[in-house]
This record gives structure tokens, C-alpha cells and sequence, in this order.
């Protein structure tokens, strides 16, 4: 793919700065991240050489050590001052943070300017070894599902395409065959993210049970549905608890998350209804009963695609940039968005086919004196319009 995005200048100048520390590029699955880092040493020229646990069969750390000590050896061999190393699918390898720790120390105490770079699909393995073991060693590079901007220059798409089929470029080849597009997606970006991140590497007593978590939150994605709702709808019992924890990790696979009810005490976010939110609209859309066609002939069903893609939006950017997403809600006032960076919040509010009122985000401004309030439809931005934009602008950041 010729296509570069944003952060392929931040590795490229990362990795040509002298050795200071770890770059780790993590993300979720399928948003390129093997791409990039192909990009990269594509026009590099430094030598280098890339692995990924993926290839080998019963990996463990005694591979990665070995392919740490080849570098050294390649640089006395061939008296190479500088190297790099790139290592894929890290987070597969057993124990692989002690093991990346003592080689990189070695390599310090060494004065050897091997420069490192990890990659990993899963943020709560990967972060987990990293904050665990390689404190202060290692910088993050992360990669979000992709904006609407990258689907749109890369692959030409409109604003309806992106909101019903989302931000996968490996799914992008079948937007004209719907049905393809609905198995590639189940089969090859949901199944693994949920079979290899998510229960292969952690206990679950119930794996059903977070599967028909994972497909009920992301048909609500965008809207309010209690734990206690959840639970009466599964065939497998489950209590609430249990749903929170599955629930929570989706949410650290970049799958599906559970937004807090925005309050000025803790105590009444953590007790609120969660209002279900996709990462990637795919995920939602994936489900659906509509068909393309008939998704954007619907204004009233369409206003909760467009609800769900800014919201996946929001949770993606967030990432990133590092605010917080909730929402609010008062009987019946109602704000679909609140963000907050540091002391300064922003109410957003998506002005659809369901609702064509905002008084809830009057309200909420009465209330919270809010650094911006934001309608994103009829009357304010326009949709493509906020899915365009750098979010820091709302902060003035």
C-alpha cells in the first residue's frame, strides 16, 4: 500500500535519532501496523532486520534473545556503528518484557547503538510487559481504527461508506459484495481479536458469554442499555460483575467500550448506566439488519449510524490525545458527548433523525460552564465536517 499515515514520520524520525529508548508501536488489530513499519524500513538506511512471533511456531524468550545477540554479532562482523531491530507480535512471546529489559540494559551498559522497535496488537498485554517491566525505557507510538480522512484519501470512499462500513483497510476491497464484507469482518478482524487477545491470554470462565456481550453492546453502540438489561438477554447466565469485567476487556482490545455518565464525583460515574460504544462503526454495522442501501434511505436509523461513527470517533481519538469520553443525562435532558482534556470539558451534541431538539446540552452548559458546546448536524458542524477535524482544536490544544 503506497498510502503512508500520519505516524509514519513520527517512526521514521524516532528511528534515525540516536538510541534513547524503546519505540513501541501498539494498536488494534488490522489498522497497519506491520504496514507502516514495512513503510519505514523500506526507506531506511540503517541496517536493520525484522522478526515477528507470528512465524515461528512455540516461540518463546530464548528466540528473542537469540535474534537480540545475532544484531550484536552483525554489528562486530560487519563494524556497523548503528542497527535497528524490529520485532513484531511481541506480546506473544512468553515473558518477552524481562527479556527485551536485560538485553536493552545490556545493550546500554554496552554503549551499543542498537535501536529497538517492538510492535504488539493487543494494548492490555503489551502495556501490561511494559509498564510492569520496561519503566521508563520505551516511548508509545499508537494507532487508532481508522479516520474517515484516511479511508477517504486512500480509498476514495464517501461519508456514508465510512459511517456504514467503517475505518478496516483490509475490508475496503469489499465494500461492493456486502455479504463478503460481513464475513471478512466477522471471521478475520472480530473472531481472532476476540479469540487470540482476548481469550487465549486471559482467564474466562464464560467465553460465550463475553461473545454475546461483545454483539449485543455493539448492536447498542451509541446508546444506553444497563448490565442488568445485558444479562436478560443472554443465553448464558451471568451476573453484572462478570459482564463489567468482559466488558472492560474489550474495551482494552479496542473493540467495545462502556462510557461513563459524565459527574463532578467519581463515585456517580462509576454507578452509571453504560452507554455501549464500538471502536471501529464495522463492528457495530457488522450486525445489522439493514443493508447499505437501505441503511442510508432510513433518516431515523441512519441517525444512529452517524451517532455511532462519531462516537468511534471520540473513543479511537482519545487514545491518542488522551481526554476522557462520557456522557450525560438528566431525565430527559440529554448531552450524546462530553469530553474532557485537564480541567476543560466540551458537550457534543449529534443532531440526527431521532432527535431534532438539543436542549440537554443547554442544560449541561448551565450546569458545568463547559469550555465549548459543540452540535454536530443540522444547525452546526456538519458531520463530515467533525469527522475531519483534530480533535485538540476543541481545547484549543
Amino acid at each position: 500500500m503506497g498510502y503512508k499515515r500520519l505516524q509514519f514520520s513520527d517512526i521514521q524520525s524516532r528511528v534515525n535519532e540516536p538510541r534513547s529508548k524503546i519505540q513501541v508501536i501498539v494498536g488494534p488489530r488490522q489498522v497497519g501496523k506491520s504496514t507502516i513499519i514495512g513503510q519505514v524500513l523500506a526507506e531506511c538506511d540503517i541496517p536493520h532486520d525484522s522478526y515477528s512471533a507470528d512465524d515461528i511456531v512455540g516461540v518463546d524468550a530464548n528466540w528473542l534473545a537469540q535474534i537480540w545477540e545475532t544484531q550484536r554479532l552483525k554489528m562486530e562482523t560487519f563494524g556497523e556503528s548503528k542497527r535497528l531491530l524490529v520485532v513484531d507480535e511481541v506480546q506473544k512471546i512468553f515473558n518477552w518484557s524481562e527479556t527485551v529489559k536485560a538485553e536493552w540494559d545490556r545493550d546500554t551498559r554496552e554503549k551499543r547503538e542498537l535501536v529497538v522497535v517492538l510492535l504488539g496488537s493487543s494494548r492490555m498485554l503489551i502495556e501490561k510487559g511494559l509498564t510492569e517491566s520496561l519503566a521508563g525505557r520505551f516511548e508509545l507510538i499508537r494507532l487508532t481504527h481508522w479516520t474517515f480522512i484516511e479511508m477517504r484519501d486512500c480509498f476514495g470512499w464517501n461519508l456514508p461508506q465510512y459511517v456504514y462500513y467503517g475505518g478496516y483497510p483490509g475490508a475496503a476491497q469489499y465494500v461492493n459484495d456486502e455479504a463478503r464484507w460481513r464475513s471478512y469482518v466477522k471471521d478475520s478482524l472480530i473472531e481472532p481479536a476476540i479469540s487470540k487477545d482476548v481469550l487465549m491470554n486471559t482467564n474466562i470462565h464464560k467465553p460465550q458469554l463475553l461473545r454475546q456481550l461483545f454483539e449485543i453492546g455493539s448492536n447498542y453502540s451509541g446508546e444506553l442499555l444497563s448490565l442488568t438489561k445485558v444479562a436478560a438477554q443472554m443465553q448464558d447466565a451471568g451476573n453484572v460483575t462478570t459482564l463489567a469485567g468482559y466488558l472492560h476487556l474489550l474495551d482494552e482490545c479496542n473493540l467495545l467500550c462502556g462510557l461513563q455518565k459524565y459527574a463532578e464525583d467519581n463515585a456517580r460515574k462509576y454507578n452509571s448506566i453504560p452507554k455501549f460504544q464500538v471502536y471501529n462503526n464495522a463492528l457495530r454495522n457488522v450486525y445489522s439488519d439493514e443493508d447499505f442501501t437501505d441503511a442510508v434511505q432510513n433518516p431515523k436509523s441512519w441517525g444512529r449510524y452517524v451517532e455511532s461513527a462519531i462516537g468511534a470517533y471520540l473513543v479511537s481519538q482519545a487514545q491518542v490525545i488522551g481526554y476522557n469520553v462520557y456522557y450525560w443525562r438528566d431525565k430527559n435532558d440529554e448531552v450524546d458527548y462530553v469530553i474532557t482534556y485537564r480541567n476543560r470539558k466540551v458537550a457534543i451534541e449529534v443532531k440526527s433523525g431521532r432527535r431534532t431538539s438539543n436542549t440537554g446540552i443547554a442544560r449541561f452548559a448551565q450546569l458545568f460552564n463547559p469550555h465549548r458546546t459543540i452540535v454536530v448536524g443540522s444547525g452546526g458542524l456538519s458531520v463530515e465536517e467533525f469527522l475531519s477535524m483534530d480533535i485538540r482544536k476543541l481545547f484549543n490544544i
